[in-house]
């Protein structure tokens, strides 16, 4: 305990004497430290007006740092905007190229069948020139045949007429025999037949009648709903059958002008008719490309006869085969056709259209009037054209051939009516008459069975009838109101009938 005192209190001696000799040292050195403090208090207001100045310049600063922010705000939005629209417009950019693949796609397809086209177009133009090289062949080839074929009919013609002064002097040697035999009944006929008006062995009938001229509309029919374009009477009877727009086909009785029998199935408007020489199939050239074939008994429908790419507007049957007919259509070809067989079996191309057509009497020559006002003759067996002849100024509309097979009747748009000798194609008369206007494309004239008479439609209504050796009118008979169609006269001599643009029937005696 008393160690601990005494340490203690040397401890606190110890402390004395530090504190005094401090306070001596500070009173030694307190001369030095109030010269030192006098250069720091200069000093101190130096770095109170620096502090001031600084301390502006950071307010000024501040002040920059603010407006600097704003304008960083500012920028940081514009910024954003036009990121936005960066963005919209990669999105653009890439709808662009989603919608530019599918189209290089499709453009690389086009350039492909592009330069497929191109291949064909070269390879077509080859085959052009080798058709053309062709054709110049046939061209000329043709031509050579033409020069044959005028040579070979001068041959014919002059064969022909050397036949006729043979037959001349054969009628000439029979005329005096009946002469001296006084037999006045052959004496009539051998002048017939010198004068080769009438032959009456050629006109196939063993009977021989003498047409009138009508005077008398003895029945007015209405026969079809929109319009009559065709009609005829059945060979050796006074059956009737007419074809209208109507798409039907309907046989008459021409004496007390009853309808026995119509016959369906036809598409589109008939156009023409005929009957086979046997008189067992009718047969119907519709607007349709197409014929239609009944039977003339039962009214059964046979064949439709297809082929023709446009309307037939023709058609007439073979006087001595009663299993083949003939047609023509709008698409520049007359064709040949068998019933038996229901299908074409010769086609003739015309380099213009055919409107009206018949056959020879022997079956081996088709007559053809057509569009450009030709009248044209044509080979059957060959196909080829045998003679041709500027017949009309404007359309052929009909062509009918006489009893006789020596006279052809054509019938045009220039409104006149030629009678055509078939043996040396000299124009034996040409009919007209004032007021008579053909009504259109395919109006049909005829001859009478006697080969006297031409009777022809007009588009005033009326039907004008000429005398044949007269070449003058005869009689005009009126009864339609509208253009008249068609024509045709009976082979017993009678009736004349006509149809006109109404579909109404005048049946004349």
């Amino acid at each position: 305990m008393a160690i601990g005192e005494a340490g203690m209190e040397a401890i606190k001696q110890t402390m004395r004497a530090i504190r005094k000799r401090h306070l001596l040292e500070e009173g030694a050195h307190a001369p030095a430290i109030i010269a030192l403090q006098k250069p720091y208090a200069s000093q101190g207001l130096e770095w109170k007006e620096k502090y001031e100045t600084l301390e502006l310049e950071v307010q000024q600063c501040y002040k920059a740092q603010s407006r600097l922010s704003e304008q960083l705000v500012v920028e940081v939005a514009e910024c954003r905007t036009l990121k936005s629209l960066v963005t919209e417009k990669d999105a653009e950019i890439m709808k662009l190229q989603n919608e530019l693949t599918p189209a290089k796609e499709e453009c690389s397809r086009l350039k492909e069948q592009l330069d497929e086209k191109i291949n064909a177009v070269d390879l077509m133009a080859s085959e052009i020139e080798a058709l053309r090289e062709q054709l110049d062949h046939m061209t000329l080839k043709a031509r050579n045949a033409e020069v044959e074929n005028k040579q070979l009919i001068d041959r014919w013609m002059l064969e022909k007429m050397n036949d006729a002064e043979r037959l001349n002097e054969v009628n000439k040697m029979y005329e005096e025999m009946m002469q001296n035999n006084k037999i006045s009944s052959m004496e009539k006929l051998a002048r017939e037949q010198v004068d080769g008006v009438i032959r009456r062995h050629e006109s196939g009938r063993e009977n021989f009648i003498e047409s009138t001229i009508p005077s008398t509309m003895k029945h007015y029919i209405h026969a079809h709903e929109g319009g009559c374009g065709s009609i005829l009477i059945v060979r050796n009877s006074y059956r009737m059958i007419s074809g209208g727009q109507d798409q039907t086909v309907k046989i008459w009785d021409s004496m007390n002008g009853t309808l026995t029998r119509t016959l369906r199935g036809c598409l589109g408007s008939v156009l023409d008719l005929t009957v086979t020489s046997d008189n067992k199939s009718i047969i119907a050239a519709s607007s349709k490309n197409s014929l239609f074939v009944w039977d003339s008994e039962t009214g059964q429908h046979h064949h439709t006869l297809t082929g023709h790419q446009d309307k037939v507007c023709a058609v007439d049957a073979n006087r001595v085969s009663s299993r083949h007919i003939v047609s023509s259509g709008y698409d520049h070809t007359i064709r040949v056709w068998d019933l038996q067989k229901g299908y074409c079996v010769n086609t003739i191309l015309s380099g213009s259209n055919c409107n009206t057509l018949c056959y020879s009497m022997d079956g081996a020559i088709i007559y053809s009037g057509h569009v450009d006002g030709s009248f044209r003759l044509w080979d059957t067996r060959s196909c080829q054209l045998i003679s041709e002849v500027a017949a009309h100024t404007q359309g052929v509309t009909s062509v009918c051939l006489s009893q006789g097979g020596n006279i052809v009747l054509s019938s045009g748009r220039d409104n006149l009516h030629n009678l055509f000798d078939v043996r040396s194609l000299e124009v034996r008369g040409t009919l007209r008459a004032n007021g008579s206007r053909v009504a259109s494309n395919w109006s049909r004239s005829c001859i009478s069975p006697d080969d006297s008479y031409v009777a022809a439609g007009s588009a005033d209504g009326s039907v004008y009838i000429w005398s044949v050796s007269k070449v003058d009118t005869l009689s005009t008979l009126k009864g339609h109101s509208v253009p008249v169609l068609s024509c045709f006269w009976g082979g017993l001599g009678k009736p004349l009938v006509s149809a006109d643009k109404n579909g109404y029937i005048c049946i004349w005696t």
